[in-house]
C-alpha cells in the first residue's frame, strides 16, 4: 500500500493507478483517522462495513468526556449510530459495548438516606431515645445519655437524624438504564436489535464506591448490543470450532477478565472481547469499523483475524497511540509463521 500524502485529520491517500486516475472520495481501509466520528462516517464508502464494533464514552466522568453534558452525550451516540446506517452493508452488524447503568447528579431527585446500623458504635436507637424522652420529659440530653449509657452526641444524632448516611450534603445521583436509549437510537436509524451479550468482567470498584454502605451491587458486567441492518446475512458456523460455539459462540454470557492496566488509555476493553465479536459477526477480508478507537484494540483484533479495519479517534494523542499499536501489529503479522 503506497501512501503519498495526508489530508486533514490524518486521511490516507493512495497513489493513483495512472496519472489521470481520480483518488477515491472515500476513506482508505486499514488506517487510523483522527477526527470527529460524525464527520468521518460521512466519508466511509456506502454499504462497505460488515461490522462496526465499538465502546463509546460511558458518561461516567472520564477525562475525555468531562466537557459533555448529558444532552451532549445523548446527541453524540444518537448521531454516531445514525451515521452508521449508510456505511454498513445490508445484512451487516453494529455492535455496541457499554455499561448499562448511568449515574449522575440530579438536584431534582430526593436524597436516598441509609441508617447503617451495622457500623454504629452505640446500639442505642432513635426509638430508645424517644422512649426515654417520653418517660422523662424533663431530662436534657446529658441526662438522657447517662440513662441510656451512651454519649450526649449519640442522643443528639438520634434525635436529629444526622446519623443517617447518604445524601446529607451531596446531590443525589440519578440512575438510568442505557439499553433503552441505545435501542431507541438504533431503531430511529433503521437498524433492528438482533442480539445482546453480557460481558462479565472484574468488579469495577471505582464505579461502586457505595458498595460497603448500601445494598447496591458492584459493577461487574457490561452489555454488547448487536443491531442488524436489513439484508441477507451470511451465517457461517465454520468460523468457530465446535468447542468455541459451545463455550461462547452460542452463549449469552461471556466471562472475560478486564484490562489489568489502563496506563496508556483510561478506558480499554480486553482484546478477547473484540476478538469474539469480530470472529462471530464478520468473515475474513471483511471491513471492521471502530469510530471510538482509543488505543486501537478493535483494529488489533481485526488484523489478527485477517480482517480489514477503519478506526476513528477524536483525541490526537490516542490516535497516535493507536497508529503505533497498529503499525507494530502489522509488522508482527508480516513475520514468518
Amino acid at each position: 500500500m503506497t501512501v503519498i500524502g495526508r489530508l486533514d485529520y490524518g486521511l490516507r491517500v493512495h497513489a493513483p493507478a495512472h496519472e489521470h486516475a481520480k483518488p477515491s472520495p472515500f476513506l482508505a481501509s486499514d488506517a487510523v483517522y483522527c477526527g470527529d466520528a460524525r464527520e468521518l462516517l460521512t466519508k466511509v464508502e456506502p454499504d462497505s462495513v460488515a461490522l462496526s464494533f465499538w465502546s463509546p464514552p460511558y458518561f461516567v466522568g472520564k477525562s475525555y468526556e468531562r466537557e459533555l453534558t448529558f444532552e451532549d452525550w445523548q446527541a453524540l451516540l444518537r448521531d454516531v449510530i445514525a451515521g452508521h446506517f449508510a456505511a454498513i452493508k445490508p445484512g451487516g452488524f453494529l455492535a455496541i459495548n457499554i455499561a448499562d447503568i448511568l449515574a449522575f447528579p440530579d438536584p431534582a431527585m430526593p436524597r436516598i438516606q441509609a441508617d447503617n446500623v451495622a457500623t454504629k458504635r452505640s446500639k442505642v436507637t432513635r426509638a430508645d431515645v424517644l422512649a426515654a424522652q417520653a418517660a422523662h420529659p424533663d431530662f436534657n440530653r446529658y441526662q438522657l445519655a447517662a440513662l441510656l449509657g451512651t454519649s450526649e452526641q449519640t442522643v443528639d444524632r438520634r434525635l436529629k437524624d444526622n446519623n443517617i448516611r447518604g445524601g446529607k450534603y451531596e446531590v443525589q445521583r440519578k440512575v438510568k438504564l442505557v439499553g433503552g436509549f441505545i435501542q431507541e437510537w438504533g431503531d430511529a436509524a433503521g437498524f433492528h436489535l438482533y442480539d445482546r451479550r453480557a460481558w462479565v468482567k472484574d468488579p469495577a470498584w471505582e464505579n461502586s464506591r457505595w458498595h460497603s454502605l448500601s445494598y447496591r451491587s458492584v459493577d461487574e458486567f457490561e452489555y454488547v448490543y448487536v443491531f442488524w441492518k436489513p439484508g441477507i446475512t451470511t451465517i457461517d458456523r465454520n468460523r468457530l470450532a465446535r468447542k468455541e460455539w459451545a463455550e461462547w459462540g452460542s452463549r449469552g454470557v461471556w466471562q472475560i477478565p478486564s484490562v489489568r492496566s489502563n496506563e496508556s488509555h483510561e478506558a480499554q476493553f480486553p482484546t478477547e472481547l473484540a476478538r469474539r465479536v469480530i470472529r462471530l459477526l464478520s468473515g475474513e477480508d471483511d471491513l471492521v469499523l471502530d469510530p471510538f478507537l482509543g488505543s486501537g484494540t478493535t483494529a488489533l483484533a481485526a488484523i489478527e483475524q485477517d480482517r480489514h479495519f477503519l478506526g476513528f479517534e477524536l483525541m490526537p494523542e490516542y490516535a497516535a497511540l493507536a497508529r503505533r499499536n497498529v503499525h507494530n501489529a502489522q509488522a508482527q503479522m508480516r513475520l514468518p509463521r
